[in-house]
């Protein structure tokens, strides 16, 4: 399933938002690696990822991440979660953790483009 992206990041923060175009609200976030928020709806279907420090946590200078160019791929089974990001088609980052959150599985590629 493709879905839209809007993605932003404040440098002055260094923080980066992913958020589904056309998703309001949120009913539980879910921190899926250190300084990385996996927010979802009430049918626990992803609607945007948070990351605080994002500079340091993707490490990568901050004049990167703030490309309008992103990619997310999120993918989830019954036992793992899976996100990857690119940026500018590199890859940024590659997360992956237990399904303790009754996300359905899912393979999902949000694009800013």
């Amino acid at each position: 399933m493709k879905k839209n992206l809007i993605s932003s990041y404040n440098e002055e923060n260094d923080t980066f938002v992913g958020k589904i175009d056309g998703k309001n609200g949120y009913c539980a976030d879910y921190g899926i690696s250190e300084g990385v928020y996996l927010g979802v709806d009430k049918l626990n279907m992803p609607s945007f990822i948070f990351v605080s420090r994002a500079s340091e946590v993707f490490n990568i200078p901050k004049d990167i991440l703030e490309s309008s160019n992103v990619k997310l791929i999120i993918e989830c089974g019954e036992d793992i979660l899976s996100l990857i990001m690119f940026i500018d088609n590199s890859k940024i980052c590659s997360i992956k953790s237990k399904n303790n959150f009754g996300i359905p599985s899912i393979n999902i590629l949000r694009d800013s483009n």
